[in-house]
C-alpha cells in the first residue's frame, strides 16, 4: 500500500511548477530591468490658464473641430486626470478629439499644507468658475459644454445649478449625486466616518490614506492583479500598460481639509444636494436650476459610485432634454476599456453635436 501510494504521487508536478514560477520571476526581473521611465499622457496639450495650483489645459485638435462650443472636463480631486489620456490606444480624450470636439481639462494640482482651508466655495466659485470664464472669454462663447467625471461630476452638477447661463450642455459620468444609497462600501463607510477628527488631525488629508481606503473596497483584486501580471511579464507592452495603471492608482493628491470635510458631511452624511440645504458661498444650490440638456452616464458594475447614486439626477433637474445612459462595465472601464473607446466617447460626441446650435 505504501509503495502504491508513493507511486501515485508524481514528484515532477511540484518541481515543474516551481521551475515555471522561477522562470516567470526571471522574466519579470528582466522585463522591469529593461523598462525606462513609464510615460503617461499621450495627446499634445497646451497650458492656457493657471491659478494658484490649478492648471487648465487645451488639447490639440486631431480633426476638424465640428462642435461649436468647447468642452471642459472636470475630474475628481482624489485622482489625476491623466487617466483620461493614459496612452494612445487607451485615451478617452483622444477619441473625443477625433470626433471633432474642442477639449479642455482642468487639473486641480497637488494641495499642500497651505491649502488646508480651501473649501467647496473656492473650488467651485473660484477655480472652476475662473476656468469656465477663461474659456468663454477666449472662445467668444457665452456658454460652454461641461463634462464632469466622478467627484468632478458632482462639482459640475453643483456648478451648473449655480451658473446655468454659462453651461450649454451638461454631461455627467459616474457622478455621485444621491448619497443616501448604501449599495457601495464607500457610501456606508463615509456615513460613519468621524471626518472632523480626521481633518483636525491631518489638516490636509494625505493621498496615501485615501488610496488605502479605495484599495480596501476590493482588497483581493489587488492580489489577483499582481499574480496575473506574472503570466505576461515577457510582454513589454502589457507590462507597461499595467504599470501605467498602477502609477495612476498610487498617484493620489492630498485633499484640502475643509473641502474634504464639507464634501463628506454635507453630501455623504446629510445628502444635502438631494434633500436641499446645500450652500456654496452664500448661494443655495437648487438642482431645478439645471435646465440645459443633460446626459447622465453611469456604469452598471460600478463598485465606487453605484448606479443608485447617479441615476436619480435625471428626476431632480429642471431639464426637458435629458438622457440616462447605461455603460456596461465598471468605474475605471468607463475611460480605459476598449468598449469605452469604441462606444462611449463617440456616443457623447454625437449627443453634443446634435445640440451644437
Amino acid at each position: 500500500m505504501i509503495a502504491a501510494s508513493a507511486g501515485a504521487f508524481d514528484l515532477k508536478t511540484p518541481v515543474k511548477q516551481a521551475w515555471e514560477l522561477s522562470r516567470k520571476l526571471v522574466n519579470a526581473y528582466e522585463t522591469l530591468r529593461r523598462l525606462g521611465e513609464i510615460e503617461v499622457g499621450a495627446s499634445p496639450r497646451e497650458l492656457v490658464f493657471a491659478y494658484d495650483k490649478i492648471n487648465l489645459y487645451r488639447y490639440q485638435p486631431e480633426a476638424l473641430v465640428t462642435c461649436r462650443a468647447p468642452v471642459l472636463i472636470a475630474y475628481a480631486l482624489v485622482n489625476r486626470p491623466y487617466m483620461l489620456d493614459l496612452q494612445p490606444d487607451r485615451s478617452f480624450v483622444r477619441r473625443l478629439l477625433q470626433q471633432g470636439l474642442d477639449v479642455y481639462v482642468i487639473d486641480w494640482g497637488y494641495p499642500t499644507t497651505a491649502d488646508k482651508y480651501l473649501s467647496l466655495d473656492d473650488y467651485l466659485n473660484i477655480f472652476l468658475n475662473d476656468s469656465v470664464d477663461f474659456i468663454r472669454d477666449t472662445t467668444k462663447h457665452d456658454a460652454i459644454n461641461l463634462m464632469g467625471i466622478c467627484q468632478g461630476g458632482t462639482f459640475s452638477t453643483i456648478y451648473a445649478a449655480l451658473y446655468p447661463q454659462k453651461i450649454k450642455n451638461l454631461v455627467t459620468i459616474v457622478a455621485p449625486v444621491d448619497f443616501s444609497t448604501d449599495d457601495g462600501l464607500l457610501f456606508r463607510w463615509s456615513k460613519k466616518m468621524n471626518v472632523d477628527a480626521m481633518v483636525d488631525h491631518y489638516g490636509v488629508i494625505p493621498g496615501e490614506v485615501l488610496s488605502v481606503g479605495y484599495l480596501m473596497l476590493r482588497p483581493f483584486m489587488k492580489i489577483s492583479k499582481y499574480i496575473d501580471i506574472l503570466e505576461v511579464m515577457d510582454d513589454r507592452d502589457k507590462v507597461e500598460n499595467f504599470l501605467r495603471m498602477e502609477q495612476w492608482i498610487l498617484d493620489s493628491p492630498a485633499q484640502a481639509g475643509e473641502c474634504y470635510r464639507q464634501f463628506v458631511k454635507e453630501l455623504y452624511q446629510k445628502n444635502k444636494l438631494v434633500e436641499g440645504g446645500l450652500e456654496i458661498g452664500e448661494e443655495k444650490v437648487d438642482l431645478k436650476n439645471i435646465t440645459m440638456p443633460l446626459l447622465n452616464i453611469y456604469a452598471s458594475d460600478d463598485h465606487i459610485v453605484p448606479p443608485n447614486a447617479s441615476t436619480p439626477l435625471n428626476d431632480l433637474v429642471g431639464s426637458a432634454d435629458k438622457e440616462l445612459y447605461s455603460f456596461k462595465g465598471g468605474h475605471i472601464g468607463v475611460f480605459v476599456s476598449a468598449k469605452s473607446q469604441k462606444e462611449l466617447a463617440p456616443a457623447i460626441a454625437r449627443w453634443l453635436h446634435q445640440r451644437a446650435k
